[in-house]
């Protein structure tokens, strides 16, 4: 014991080394492949050394006061920067005799540099409080005497055993019901790009949730026992504690990086661990992808187990093990307390289709609550089944295929197909995305996450009850020949990512191949390795592309072929991007697709020889646009004498009621009443429209764009127009940055008095957008790339945009074509998570494309000069 000084404050900073002394050496046994666990206990034991030596410095041996560690520390499962919890166990009295010297404890251990979480509590406190929180009976059940009265501290335990509160069933019930509000809270999904080791579904807590049961139930004191009492085989336990050392090395290595209690996988440290992990870029897989994919093939394991243990602990606690008689479905399957379960031990071994014929069982039988744990188990030891022999089996094709054209029960099938490995086993191509993520921002979810997501979006749509969320998609999905080609599509689509070259491509034959395989007709095959081939072409139609121009209908139309086609692509293209990105889909978007489909339907129908002429499409909006301004009163005349002043670019670019709209508010407006802002908050494109008509001056592009950034508005579409009387034109569609239309007056207010003060000002240069790029950002080094391609038809250059998302982009580009006197015409934006793809409709200032050369690679070399400038900054 270190001798006690005359002041206890010199003893600050010896204890405050000996702390710092101990992680360091353990960072270097972790640096050295020490097992995690031998760390953890190591670190837990140098605390407890230094605790007890100041509790004999603070409190020595009082009578009726005793201290325990509890949580994690309790377990001792200490991590370099957790949190240390301590319960001081005092009677009344000796808590009023000793509160001075409890409190100066306290802030000792928090000046040598220990987080501590205490409380000081009676035995009588702890059963009230226990009693009313499941949390706090669960601290209690892990305390461990560090020093003081342990007949006190043992008081406290019998107080608060199962035979006195919280009995086993009532403690299970309320910490399954935790464990489902917490999976909620982390969005029911252990696959989030930034997870939390410890709190998302397969975490730690997951593992710490066994336990808990397990000690409160049958006294356990080590996981282990779940193997003596039959819970697990000795395989799982093996599997459950490799787990749970993966994830502890992990939070192991994060705490050391931030120096903090981080169990957050930020964006900020995960590359850094992955090197530290000792992962390398490949050529179709970075570093930090291949660490995550471990971390995510981790926790879907653990997340099978703790499926699997809980439906135990559920038999054992709440049926006392009396399930029921079995009720019989077939020769190999019955069901007992509404779960499905094999009929004998050596169903799969004796007839291995069976493997996937219980998710065909399930579909049928709704009624049944899930598959009971022991047929799981089973499932799991008999995947290896699955081999080419399985996949040749005509029975095996042809059930696989009953579960696709099953009218109910798909998502979830197919969703416990791969929580059970029966999926990547089936389809080995699947297993390479099975946990795979993509590093970037645009895909929120791993790759079989993600395409299982996209399978849920697609059943939606042949469900009447949801038909009000996407109307035109289940409208379109009743004249769906064969859904199951869909659902084929679907699963193919992203089944090549990380395979190197075209995943497009790649899939594409994969899925001919499976189509074939399993009986699909020549047509129905080429069908859909067409789909998997071309999943893509009609979101980058819609994003990229000026659909408003005839030609490139014609274009995208030629590209699909039929009618027929084109449903099955846009359905699912709807559901790839809900699922891409649920946060970043909005009314927008759908407005985009939706535009494309009917134009597209259209031409079909109409027939691809007789193409639409620009200006045919021109009168036929104009004389729509003058109905709908004669119908509020308005003068066809006028109209005409004013659209005189106005390029073919109006009119493609906008619908009728747009250009009804802009030209009412042009004729009801004195010059002298300029500029005009007008704001519509819902339009028909999904967005807010903002529609200026001012006088042209020099940077005005990039002056409204800059306000309008720092406003905190997501410019989606600009159309900027100059008449041949010097007035700008311009319209904007934004969204809040949330993906919502901005429908709030109040905000409609400040943007409209915002955009009007700042078009009055005589300035001429741009202005500064003050926010700063978000921390997700920071860790995307994405280059900035420009290409430059001729619009022939419509006598304009398209620039191609990819760079950085970040505020100011839009201005920052508009100053650099008012430098290189660029006229801009129109403006498609697309961001896809941190990246921006967006691209410009530009010419010369007398209106005609620019070709050459030489302007060209100087407005490049303006454009990444300025970009990668801000990007320091």
């Amino acid at each position: 014991m270190t001798p006690g000084p005359a002041n206890l404050r010199d003893l600050v900073p010896v204890y405050r080394q000996q702390l710092r002394d101990g992680r360091d050496a353990l960072f270097k046994e972790f640096d050295l492949g020490v097992p995690v666990t031998t760390l953890v206990l190591t670190l837990s034991q140098i605390t407890d050394r230094v605790v007890r030596e100041v509790w004999q410095h603070h409190v020595g041996d009082a009578a009726d006061v005793a201290l325990a560690a509890v949580g994690g520390y309790g377990r001792q499962e200490l991590q370099p920067a957790s949190d240390l919890d301590i319960l001081i166990l005092a009677e009344p009295a000796a808590e009023a005799m000793l509160q001075e010297a409890l409190g100066q404890l306290v802030t000792f251990l928090w000046d040598i540099g220990l987080h501590v979480g205490h409380s000081v509590r009676s035995v009588d406190d702890c059963v009230s409080e226990a009693q009313a929180d499941v949390t706090v009976m669960t601290n209690l059940m892990e305390a461990r005497l560090l020093a003081g009265d342990a007949d006190l501290f043992q008081r406290m335990r019998t107080a608060t055993a199962a035979d006195r509160i919280w009995d086993s069933q009532a403690f299970f019930t309320a910490k399954a019901a935790e464990q489902q509000a917490r999976w909620h809270k982390y969005g029911d999904t252990a696959y989030n790009l930034e997870p939390n080791i410890k709190e998302n579904p397969g975490g730690l807590r997951d593992i710490q949730m066994i336990g808990w049961v397990a000690k409160r139930h049958f006294a356990a004191t080590t996981l282990h026992e779940l193997v003596t009492q039959g819970f697990l085989t000795e395989p799982e336990y093996q599997a459950l504690i490799e787990g749970q050392n993966h994830l502890w090395r992990i939070r192991f290595a994060l705490h050391r990086l931030t120096g903090r209690c981080e169990d957050r996988l930020l964006f900020d440290y995960q590359r850094t661990l992955a090197q530290g992990f000792g992962f390398c870029d490949g050529d179709n897989n970075l570093a930090v992808e291949q660490f995550m994919q471990q971390y995510y093939r981790t926790v879907q394991e653990l997340n099978r187990l703790n499926e699997m243990l809980l439906q135990l602990f559920s038999e054992a606690i709440l049926l006392h093990d009396d399930i029921g008689p079995p009720v019989r479905i077939n020769s190999r399957f019955q069901t007992r307390s509404g779960f499905l379960e094999i009929s004998s031990p050596t169903v799969f071994r004796r007839y291995p289709i069976a493997l996937l014929e219980v998710f065909h069982i399930l579909q049928t039988h709704p009624e049944l609550h899930g598959v009971r744990a022991s047929t799981i188990r089973a499932i799991r030891e008999n995947r290896h089944r699955i081999d080419d022999a399985f996949r040749a089996d005509i029975r095996a094709r042809s059930l696989f295929m009953e579960c696709l054209r099953e009218p109910g029960g798909l998502t979830h099938a197919v969703r416990r197909m791969n929580r059970y490995g029966v999926l990547a086993a089936y389809i080995p191509a699947f297993a390479n995305i099975v946990g795979r993520m993509q590093y970037d921002l645009f895909h929120v979810y791993t790759v079989d996450e993600h395409t299982l997501a996209l399978l849920r979006n697609l059943r939606r749509f042949t469900i009447a009850a949801h038909a009000e969320e996407f109307p035109l998609c289940s409208a379109v999905t009743l004249r769906i020949p064969k859904m199951e080609i869909l659902y084929l599509a679907g699963l193919f689509h992203d089944v090549a990512k990380g395979r190197g070259g075209d995943h497009s491509q790649l899939g594409a034959r994969d899925a001919w191949d499976f189509c074939r395989l399993h009986g699909l007709s020549e047509f129905d095959s080429r069908l859909v390795a067409w789909l998997v081939e071309k999943h893509l072409l009609m979101s980058m139609t819609a994003q990229r592309k000026d659909i408003s121009d005839p030609e490139v209908i014609q274009a995208f139309g030629e590209l699909v072929g039929d009618p027929t086609r084109l449903d099955y692509l846009y359905l699912l293209t709807v559901a790839d991007s809900r699922a891409t990105n649920p946060e970043r889909w909005n009314g927008w978007i759908a407005a985009l697709l939706r535009e494309l489909y009917h134009s597209t339907r259209r031409a079909l129908l109409r027939g691809l020889e007789h193409p639409q002429a620009q200006h045919e499409l021109i009168e036929q909006k104009q004389t729509e646009a003058k109905r709908l301004v004669q119908r509020y009163g308005g003068d066809p005349q006028a109209c005409d004498q004013l659209w005189l002043r106005f390029g073919q670019d109006f009119f493609l670019h906008n619908s009728p009621d747009e250009i009804a709209w802009q030209t009412r508010l042009i004729l009801n407006t004195d010059p002298g009443e300029l500029p005009l802002v007008v704001i519509r908050p819902v339009t028909a494109r999904g967005g807010t429209e903002i529609f200026i008509y001012t006088p042209d001056r020099a940077n005005l592009f990039a002056r409204t764009t800059a306000v309008l950034d720092q406003l905190a508005l997501s410019i989606m579409d600009a159309r900027v127009m100059t008449t041949d009387d010097h007035m700008a034109v311009n319209t904007y569609q934004v969204l809040d940055l949330d993906g919502h239309p901005v429908n709030d007056s109040d905000r409609m207010d400040e943007i409209h008095t915002t955009l009007t003060a700042d078009l009055r000002a005589h300035a001429r240069d741009g202005i500064t957008v003050a926010r700063r790029l978000s921390r997700r950002h920071r860790h995307f080094p994405i280059e900035t790339r420009v290409s430059f391609s001729v619009d022939e038809t419509n006598r304009r250059t398209v620039m191609r945009l990819s760079t950085l998302d970040r505020p100011g982009l839009l201005a920052e580009v508009g100053e650099v074509f008012e430098t290189c006197g660029v006229r801009l015409q129109n403006a498609k934006i697309a961001t896809v998570g941190a990246e921006v793809d967006d691209v410009f409709f530009i010419t010369t200032p007398d209106e005609a494309p620019i070709l050459c050369e030489t302007a060209l690679a100087c407005l490049s070399r303006e454009i990444h000069a300025r970009l990668e400038g801000s990007t320091k900054t």
